[in-house]
């Protein structure tokens, strides 16, 4: 992250004028900060080694020295950050800052200062700044928070960039998809054509009093060439329908599968910072939406300039002068459209935002519906909703009115055009100058000069919702994965060592979880993990499985760092039972074998005999082909706990990770789980997170986290010897038991 920011000249100038006249200063650190008595400023932090200058507005507020200073840290409250530092003994303020923007740079570089201060106390030199690699959240250019991972800003990026990053993906079908302004083209030929037929039947036989019965034939060929012309352009018409239904369902396909392969590839970070809702709303209406845009919209774009552009040059051609009274009317819509299009723009995106928040508030009430009926909160969940809609049907309603008026105004704008273009040629028939014919060549003309512009006072509100789809679909397909393969992943035969080596992890690097930790854990050996809430037990299976990638540090597993080892063969290699309970909507058998597909019938019953499941199995109405629901709402907690072991079980894993797995059991169903565990566990490395202590009776050691350190680690008894944490757990949980 930038930790080091760019002084303006009259920063520079201050900052000249007021550093020290050691030649050994120089700058380490430069952070903006942005508050100040209860006002907005623009301040710059400037930390040497030496000292830390806090300037704003032009000039120095302050020169603080570092022989003065010991601690440093960041406060939070609410709606504002400070840094502070203590100062002869005193902890004082420095600077005020907006958290959601520099948070993380003012806690790197709190931890920098302390280094300085440190070696200033030592009379040594601090040495290099302190780095982080941690990409910055948001942009340089206008401060829009980032997509995670990327260096893409949503609104910087530019338009055009996303409509060729999705038009890439069209390879393959792009004959199929470009039909339709083929068959526009053709269509749009042929609207050319038909006014010089129909003014050729208006001059030569409608309204020409000589006209002969002989020259009957010559007019049912002009009718017969119309009527074949309309059909034609009918013909197309279906045709360029079915295409774009045929195109548009496999654009569809083609994208979410993108999507849906893509969110399967992020990490499990990247996938927690996002909602069920929103992640469901991309792959469902924003698809829909980019799939319009992209089948229907474009080639009616292109067809609707290319209309516009023969037109206007037939017209300058043949009658020059009509060009002026077809144009009058086109100068104040083009200003009119441009004041409001913005506005209508951002109503789009007010939209989606709305649309969005709906979304997410059905979501996590349907999920939650439980919990809504066990608090009677039936009623207001149903006011809640309709207040969400409410809200959204106000703008959505004040977006289509705001619409509807502007395009009314423009709409007479041009209509107004027509009736003085009409007036004007009504005038040329009266003096003889032109023909009725060819008075209605020219209204036909320009009314297809009309069209495409009546068709683009709608552009900016179909624009602007296909875009804010489009970069709600390329930020998903932009963001790059934090967790990936190297060029040349191992695939290893994995038998169970696990070494972790000094390893610093934060789900914000700044802000680590665990710090400095090394396990050694052997082939064969339980290991239990222990200690209080937020110490950083599950944090650390996390690792261990590489669902994050440590900060510092490295973890390997028979001597291979996990980084190089494929993520299929390590996570196949694990049995998993964690501490909620996810079953996938299907049958008793899919979820037990989902580890294994192609698991025989044989081993998805042993597997389910292993977790004591296959009793309670058999008891279903349909046994193992029992349609258990969504998350398994049919069984017990018990009995989905059962089948989750029974689907680690199957596959025979190398390394097997409990987190809490016998959570929801009772005390006799405990204890049958634990002697099937304790036999499968037999030749295998176990790593078993538990607040019930004596469910890690058997463990070869226990391992007692604090804050992310390792406190203490021996078996049972060593821990107890000791009386410390562990000992303290022990105590505290047989004194509950007593009571």
């Amino acid at each position: 992250m930038k930790l080091l920011y760019t002084l303006s000249d009259a920063e520079q100038s201050v900052f000249d004028s007021s550093k020290s006249g050691d030649d050994s200063e120089r700058i380490m650190y430069c952070l903006p900060y942005n508050y100040e008595d209860g006002q907005v400023v623009k301040g710059k932090l400037i930390i040497t080694n030496l000292f830390m200058y806090k300037i704003s507005e032009g000039s120095l507020v302050r020169k603080f020295d570092f022989k003065e200073m010991t601690d440093f840290l960041v406060e939070s409250m609410l709606g504002i950050s400070a840094f502070m530092a203590k100062i002869n003994g005193h902890l004082e303020r420095v600077c005020y800052f907006m958290p959601g923007r520099y948070l993380a740079q003012y806690t790197v570089i709190a931890k920098g200062c302390k280094r300085i201060s440190d070696a200033i106390a030592k009379d040594q030199d601090p040495g290099d700044p302190v780095e982080n690699k941690e990409l910055d959240n948001f942009c340089e250019k206008c401060g829009a928070p980032l997509i995670r991972g990327s260096k893409i800003c949503p609104h910087c990026r530019k338009k055009g960039g996303s409509i060729k990053r999705l038009w890439a993906l069209t390879k393959g079908m792009r004959l199929i998809l470009m039909f339709p302004v083929f068959a526009s083209g053709i269509s749009f030929i042929l609207s050319f054509i038909l006014p010089s037929i129909q003014q050729r039947a208006i001059d030569g036989y409608m309204n020409n009093p000589d006209v002969t019965s002989a020259a009957l034939g010559g007019f049912i060929a002009i009718a017969v060439s119309l009527i074949v012309i309309d059909l034609f352009q009918r013909s197309m018409s279906v045709l360029q329908t079915r295409l774009t239904s045929v195109s548009g369902t496999r654009f569809i396909f083609l994208l979410r599968s993108v999507v849906f392969e893509k969110i399967q590839n992020l990490s499990t970070a990247s996938i927690q910072q996002k909602s069920t809702g929103d992640l469901m709303s991309r792959l469902n209406n924003d698809i829909f939406t980019v799939q319009s845009f992209m089948t229907a919209q474009i080639p009616d774009i292109v067809n609707q300039i290319l209309s516009f552009t023969l037109a206007t040059v037939i017209l300058l051609v043949v009658k020059p002068e009509l060009c002026l009274f077809v144009f009058l009317p086109i100068i104040p819509v083009c200003l009119i459209a441009r004041r409001f299009w913005a506005k209508i723009a951002k109503f789009s995106r007010i939209n989606w935002i709305k649309s969005y928040s709906v979304s997410c508030f059905e979501q996590d009430v349907i999920q939650g519906e439980r919990i809504v009926k066990c608090y009677g909160r039936e009623k207001t969940a149903v006011k809640d909703f309709k207040k969400y809609v409410d809200i959204r049907t106000k703008y959505w309603t004040h977006s289509s009115q705001y619409s509807t008026t502007v395009s009314s105004i423009l709409g007479f704008l041009f209509m107004l055009g027509s009736f003085i273009i009409l007036y004007y040629g009504n005038i040329l028939v009266f003096h003889g100058n032109i023909s009725l014919g060819e008075l209605y060549k020219y209204t036909a003309y320009t009314s297809i000069i009309y069209a495409p512009l009546r068709s683009f006072l709608a552009l900016p509100s179909s624009l602007a919702t296909a875009f804010t789809s489009i970069n709600k679909i390329t930020e998903i397909l932009d963001e790059e994965p934090e967790i990936s393969d190297i060029n040349l992943p191992i695939d290893i035969r994995v038998e169970g060592d696990i070494s972790i080596k000094n390893i610093t992890f934060g789900y914000n690097s700044y802000n680590p979880v665990i710090e400095n930790f090394s396990l050694e854990i052997h082939q064969g050996e339980m290991i239990g993990i222990v200690g209080a809430s937020g110490s950083g037990k599950t944090t650390l299976i996390n690792l261990i499985m590489r669902l994050y990638d440590v900060n510092e540090g490295a973890i390997e597993i028979d001597d291979v760092n996990v980084k190089d080892i494929s993520q299929h063969t390590l996570r196949s290699s694990m049995g998993i039972v964690l501490q909620e309970t996810h079953l996938f909507h299907g049958s008793v058998r899919d979820n037990i074998c989902y580890a294994k597909p192609y698991a025989t019938e044989e081993e998805i019953i042993e597997a389910a005999k292993l977790a004591n499941a296959h009793d309670f199995i058999c008891s279903l109405p349909q046994g193992y082909n029992t349609i258990i629901g969504e998350r398994g709402f049919s069984l017990s907690g018990g009995e989905r706990q059962r089948i989750a072991i029974a689907r680690a079980m199957i596959h025979n894993p190398k390394i097997i990770i409990l987190d809490e797995a016998t959570a929801a059991l009772d005390t006799e169903t405990e204890k049958m789980i634990q002697d099937s565990l304790n036999q499968l566990m037999k030749g295998r490395t176990t790593i078993a997170i538990a607040h019930r202590l004596s469910t890690l009776r058997n463990a070869t050691k226990l391992a007692v986290l604090d804050d992310g350190h390792l406190a203490e680690f021996g078996t049972h008894s060593e821990l107890l010897k000791k009386k410390g944490i562990y000992y303290k757990l022990v105590m505290a949980q047989r004194l509950h038991a007593v009571k």
